[in-house]
């Protein structure tokens, strides 16, 4: 049994501050993967590895909080 440590029980609210257009198709799968499609959209994920790879991805795009 391996406990998880307590920042994976915790969420991350994200908020898409900047449009995608233009952007490569990496970075509008990326943000479509976040569930972000629309501006200023904000979602509640959980905070894992997985996606703190994907916020880092998107950074320029995102505001985290």
């Amino acid at each position: 049994f391996v406990r998880e440590p307590e920042t994976m029980n915790e969420t991350i609210k994200i908020t898409l501050v900047k449009s995608g257009i233009g952007k490569s198709k990496k970075i509008r799968d990326t943000l479509r993967g976040l569930g972000l499609t629309k501006l200023w959209k904000t979602v509640e994920l959980k905070n894992t590895p997985e996606i703190r790879g994907m916020i880092n991805k998107v950074t320029f795009l995102v505001k985290v909080g």
